[in-house]
């Protein structure tokens, strides 16, 4: 069964970025949630370059930070425009 698993899952960790060069990636995670956001905005959900974005951000982010942004975007008080 334990293969039937890793057989459909790709494990993946973001990319070097040269914006973002230092060992804090706070802001790299922060960076890719927001462009996720605004590309889908732009493009949709099922544009298949946005989806790179949510796999850095799900990669770099903690689970808390994500959660407290979903909050604050639904809420309307997220503090960074997410217009395209």
């Amino acid at each position: 069964m334990s293969e039937d698993l890793s057989s459909k899952f790709i494990l993946q960790t973001a990319g070097f970025d040269a914006r973002f060069p230092n060992t804090n990636q706070t802001r790299h995670c922060f960076q890719n949630y927001t462009d996720y956001f605004k590309c889908i905005a732009a493009k949709g959900e099922d544009f298949a370059p946005c989806k790179q974005f949510k796999r850095a951000y799900n990669s770099l982010c903690p689970n808390e930070w994500i959660s407290k942004w979903d909050d604050q975007r639904e809420n309307g008080t997220f503090p960074a425009s997410l217009e395209p």
